[in-house]
C-alpha cells in the first residue's frame, strides 16, 4: 500500500493533509474487479473518519493509461473536479465509487491510480514486513522485511550497520523505478530514516 499527498488548497476540502492510499494487487489476483470494489468498499465505509468524503476505485494494468498519470499528477499541484474524474473513469472502463458527503474522494481515488502506476510517487505504508519492526534497527532486517535499497540522499548505498528510526514507527520507503527504497541522511554518525512524499 502506497501513500500519495496530493494538492493542498482552501477550495480543496479534506480531512486531515489530503493524501490518498492506494493498495496493490498482485496480477495472479482471482477475484474480479467488481469483487474488490466491493471489499474496499466495506472496509473503506466500516472504517472512515465521519465526516470525510471517501471515493475508491479499481483499475487492472492495461487501465493504467497516460491519461489516468496525468491526471494524478495534476491532483498534486491543482484544484481538480469530480466532473473530471468521472469523465476519465467511464473513459478507460475504471470502476469508480463516491462513498460518502460530496463524493469528492472520487478526485483522490482517480489520483492514486494514476501516481500509483508511474512507480516513483509516494512512499510504502505497508510493504512486506516493514509495518512490524518498530523503532530502530539493522539495515539486514529492514532488507529482510521488504526493502529492496537503502540509500542516502546524495546515492549513498547502505548495506550494512543501524538505522534510526522514531521510537514505536515504522519505516517509510518510496516506490523508485517499480523498487522500494528507504531514504536515509546520516547525521552525527548514525543514519536516520527520512520520511519523503
Amino acid at each position: 500500500m502506497t501513500r500519495h499527498q496530493l494538492f493542498v488548497h482552501e477550495d480543496i476540502p479534506f480531512t486531515s493533509h489530503n493524501s490518498c492510499a492506494v493498495v496493490h494487487i498482485e496480477s495472479g489476483c482471482r477475484e474480479s474487479a467488481d469483487a474488490i470494489l466491493k471489499q474496499a468498499e466495506e472496509v473503506v465505509l466500516g472504517d472512515f473518519i465521519e465526516g470525510s468524503d471517501p471515493g475508491i476505485a479499481v483499475a487492472t494494468g492495461d487501465q493504467l493509461d497516460p491519461a489516468l498519470v496525468a491526471f494524478g499528477k495534476d491532483a498534486k499541484t491543482m484544484v481538480l473536479t469530480q466532473e473530471k474524474a468521472r469523465k476519465l473513469a467511464k473513459n478507460l472502463s475504471i470502476r469508480l465509487k463516491g462513498l460518502g458527503g460530496t463524493e469528492e474522494g472520487v478526485i483522490g481515488a482517480m489520483a492514486g491510480l494514476g501516481l500509483a502506476a508511474t512507480g516513483n510517487d509516494g512512499r510504502f505504508v505497508q510493504k512486506g514486513q516493514i509495518r512490524e519492526i518498530l523503532g530502530p534497527c539493522t539495515v539486514r532486517t529492514l532488507l529482510a522485511a521488504g526493502i529492496d535499497a537503502i540509500t542516502t540522499m546524495d546515492g549513498r548505498i547502505v548495506d550494512s550497520g543501524y538505522i534510526m528510526v522514531e521510537e514505536n514507527k515504522s519505516v517509510k520507503p518510496c516506490p523508485v523505478n517499480g523498487r522500494v527504497i528507504l531514504f536515509v541522511e546520516e547525521r552525527e554518525g548514525r543514519y536516520h530514516a527520512v520520511k519523503r512524499d
